[in-house]
């Protein structure tokens, strides 16, 4: 039983790790928020910071950057934690190509005629795993 557990312990390290770069932006995005008010939590394994002083002017309600996540408000957050967190599996999985991968996949959806962010395979994903739609 003490193996499985130190397996278990030893992937989630390695996801971690692995999401690492993605995760370092994260960590510098939410800087200056957290400078400007904006509230940090661990929830789950995942930093969420919401609200602050210059909140209101993010350009999204809430975007995931490896296992930190931004959000305007605390009530985004909560609404959208369940769809974040699909992001947050994804930035696991793909490491630190998860950006390059994403904003590629975006623009192939914008060459086809598609629209880039609501087309995008990353957000079909994450909205059909969350039911955020």
């Amino acid at each position: 039983m003490e193996r499985v557990s130190t397996v278990s312990r030893v992937v989630v390290a390695l996801r971690y790790l692995w999401a690492a770069p993605c995760t370092f932006v994260g960590v510098v995005a939410a800087a200056p928020l957290l400078l400007c008010g904006a509230r940090a939590h661990w929830v789950r394994g995942v930093l969420e910071v919401s609200g602050g002083g210059v909140a209101h002017r993010l350009p999204f309600e809430a975007i995931t950057l490896g296992h930190v996540v931004l959000a305007r408000t605390l009530r985004a957050m909560r609404r959208l934690r369940r769809h974040e967190r699909v992001h947050v599996r994804q930035c696991e999985r793909w490491g630190p190509g998860f950006f390059a991968a994403y904003l590629l996949a975006g623009a192939w959806q914008w060459l086809l005629g598609r629209r880039a962010y609501w087309d995008n395979p990353f957000e079909v994903e994450a909205r059909h795993e969350s039911s955020v739609r």
